[in-house]
């Protein structure tokens, strides 16, 4: 599949997978490399721009990351953001130095060349989001200044003619009010990509890749009912048929029906044709979490146990030829294969592979695609919404969303809960949306009923009890790196409450969990 290529050179910067989606959300193919990433490889993939993101060095210090001069000059567009632009002045000549007065925050950005390409339509007066100790004090010969800020003389600056930009804030997160134009008008205009990078397209490709790939072997695949390995499971599926074998395993603690939607949609009576086998370990898992109150030990059962059921049933099927993984491409860039600031975890579907599946290759169909994109071509594949658009869940499921021991009788009180609150919270967006048009402003990206290891007394008509409490947790957030409690109007809590209490045995108190993130994390465990 002949594509763009935009390329995001890392310096560390926290936004650089933020970078790449805005770029491919203007349908532009976009990956990322390491600084240290050699200028001949960078040259060698021929992109039609490259951007270089932010970080926390200064430009100017001896160890500080670098790029060499020649990236400038080989007539291929750049874009450097925050440290980015700073280096780009200072290899080309230019002087940066510690500000006198650091910005941090909604700036107001006034735009001094209304002709730039990269301000085309961009309001003269717009709000940027700046972030940055030192400032570029001189711009590098041939450059002019295209933007400032009261206390930013030189915000962005160009060399039009040269197709080099060095903007000073971060026009790739929401804050910049007018940051994806920008983005737009350097990778389409600037860079003059097309915008071919479609969804419809990439399923077609891979489908005729993965054929060409497998040939006549075999597949083996753990599906999880998850967001990846599911869309992994329809794009094998539609490439290759019975010869993909897909193993569920439940093991209890997922979402209420969540088990049999899986099955509904991969199992014999689904719209795919693959083999799929579902292994009911429930009781098994219960068994092995019996007494088990702390959180990583409970986490180590559940990612253990599913090692040796899938080693079992991997065992029964015998010799594959590709084991398949629903890796996505923030995996790889997480793993430390892809940006500089990414060494931060061995992620479970990069490296590690398990010795115990007989197979000669892997194969990972959804590698050079985010999240957003996944869902995409689920759709595109013809995954139910309600599926394609699960909410995150944690690997571990229900086990670390019941704080303490995990019990059969808990798992029921949390998924029963948890049922209720996303339904009750579903039903009032829509009913706003029907009535206004759009999404509710409170409407929180990630929400869930966990069970507390709390018990406290109540009263149920004339009888005291002594039941569980349920907390309910809803954030709204960009990245999922930080995010705020939710504003969900109180009339929706106060039914939730009411309903819970009423319908789910063995509770009689209801909590709205308010902390942010930090300090506290979206999990509960």
């Amino acid at each position: 599949m002949k594509r763009e290529l935009v390329i995001v050179i890392d310096f560390g910067g926290q936004y650089n997978q933020l970078v790449a989606r805005r770029v491919r959300e203007c349908n532009v193919y976009c990956e990322i490399y390491s600084y240290k990433t050699d200028l001949e490889k960078i040259k060698a993939m021929n992109p039609k721009g490259i951007i270089l993101t932010g970080g926390p060095n200064s430009c100017y210090e001896a160890d500080s990351p670098t790029y060499q001069k020649e990236l400038f000059e080989l007539g291929i567009p750049v874009l450097g953001l925050c440290y980015g632009a700073q280096l780009m002045m200072h290899v080309l000549g230019g002087k940066v130095e510690k500000a006198d007065v650091s910005e941090y925050g909604k700036t107001e950005l006034l735009i001094d060349k209304k002709d730039s390409r990269i301000f085309k339509n961009v309001s003269d007066k717009t709000i940027c989001w700046m972030s940055h100790t030192d400032y570029i004090s001189q711009t590098a010969p041939g450059f002019e200044i295209a933007a400032h800020t009261a206390d930013c003389p030189v915000a962005t600056a160009q060399n039009e003619e040269k197709k080099l930009y060095a903007i000073q804030f971060h026009p790739e997160v929401l804050h910049t009010v007018e940051g994806k134009t920008m983005l737009s008008n350097f990778v389409l205009g600037v860079c003059e990509c097309a915008g071919d990078w479609k969804m419809d397209a990439f399923v077609e490709h891979t489908i005729k890749e993965i054929r060409e790939k497998v040939g006549d072997g075999k597949v083996l695949l753990a599906l999880s009912g998850g967001v990846d390995s599911s869309v992994a499971a329809g794009l094998l599926s539609r490439a290759i048929g019975k010869q993909l074998t897909c193993v569920f395993v439940d093991h209890g603690l997922l979402r209420k029906d969540e088990g049999d939607e899986v099955e509904g949609v991969f199992g014999p009576n689904g719209q795919f044709d693959l083999n799929f086998i579902r292994v009911n370990a429930q009781q098994r898992y219960y068994d092995k979490l019996a007494g088990v109150t702390e959180p990583e030990a409970k986490r180590k059962i559940i990612g253990e146990e599913f090692i040796r059921i899938f080693e079992e049933e991997a065992k029964k099927i015998g010799a594959v030829d590709f084991l398949a993984q629903g890796t996505i491409y923030p995996d790889v860039v997480e793993s430390g294969l892809g940006g500089e600031s990414a060494v931060i975890k061995s992620h479970h579907n990069v490296g590690g592979l398990p010795d115990f599946v007989d197979f000669k290759e892997i194969i990972e169909p959804l590698r050079d695609l985010f999240k957003d994109e996944v869902r995409k071509a689920g759709l595109e594949l013809g995954i139910p919404e309600r599926l394609v658009f699960r909410q995150p869940f944690p690997g571990p499921g229900l086990g670390i969303r019941i704080i303490g021991e995990v019990t059969e009788e808990k798992v029921r009180i949390v998924q029963d809960a948890d049922y209720i609150y996303r339904e009750e919270v579903d039903n009032a967006a829509a009913d706003y949306k029907k009535e206004h048009g759009k999404d509710p402003s409170w409407m929180p990206n990630q929400y869930f009923a966990a069970l507390t290891n709390m018990r406290s007394v109540g009263v149920m008509g004339d009888f005291r009890t002594y039941d569980y409490a349920v907390a309910l947790r809803a954030v709204k957030t960009i990245d999922f790196m930080t995010a705020e409690s939710a504003e969900i109007p109180y009339a929706v809590l106060n039914k939730v409450m009411n309903r819970i209490i009423n319908e789910v045995k063995g509770v009689n108190r209801v909590f709205y969990d308010l902390t942010s993130k930090p300090p506290g994390t979206i999990e509960f465990e």
